[in-house]
């Protein structure tokens, strides 16, 4: 396990650190040496459980972009993201989709805070644990907090859109 360095928001990427401000969050942003671009590399990081680790990911549903909160251990079912939107095609979004939308990139985005305003899906296995850990604007730093309060500061709709278990 790293150890974290626990530092001011000014670990945040500083869109992030306005958000957290606005919202009067006050978190811990943790900041560690290496990024942790993958789920498995900031639970090792965090010395947490994989599936306490909420993934931002955007996808592309009929040319919208939107956002899909999922926990770390789990992958997105894009056919249940379909129906969920009662879209035609959905699609990982490519980096740039993801930097326009966002204003971050691949590794480092936060659940909420982004550029533009976009729709929020929330995977309902995120309620499981009392504590999740997220990114907080770039791959060095993350996080932690209960995963009610992230969903609704997300403005998150609360789905089921996990792939089943092998």
């Amino acid at each position: 396990m790293v150890d974290p360095t626990p530092t001011p928001d000014t670990a945040a990427h500083p869109r992030f650190a306005d958000a957290l401000r606005e919202l009067g969050l006050d978190v811990e942003v943790r900041r560690f040496p290496d990024a942790t671009r993958t789920a498995a590399e900031a639970a090792a990081a965090v010395g947490c459980e994989l599936s306490q680790i909420v993934k931002s990911l955007v996808f592309e549903a009929d040319g919208q972009p939107v956002v899909v909160l999922m926990d770390g251990s789990s992958r997105v079912d894009v056919e249940l993201v379909r129906h969920e939107l009662g879209a035609g095609s959905v699609r990982r979004a490519n980096a740039a989709l993801v930097r326009e939308t966002t204003g971050y990139a691949i590794g480092g985005v936060p659940p909420f805070g982004h550029r533009t305003r976009t729709r929020v899906l929330a995977d309902r296995r995120l309620l499981d644990h009392e504590t999740v850990w997220a990114a907080a604007g770039n791959p060095h730093t993350v996080f932690p907090l209960d995963p009610k309060t992230l969903i609704a500061h997300a403005d998150g709709a609360l789905v089921d859109v996990r792939e089943p278990s092998a």
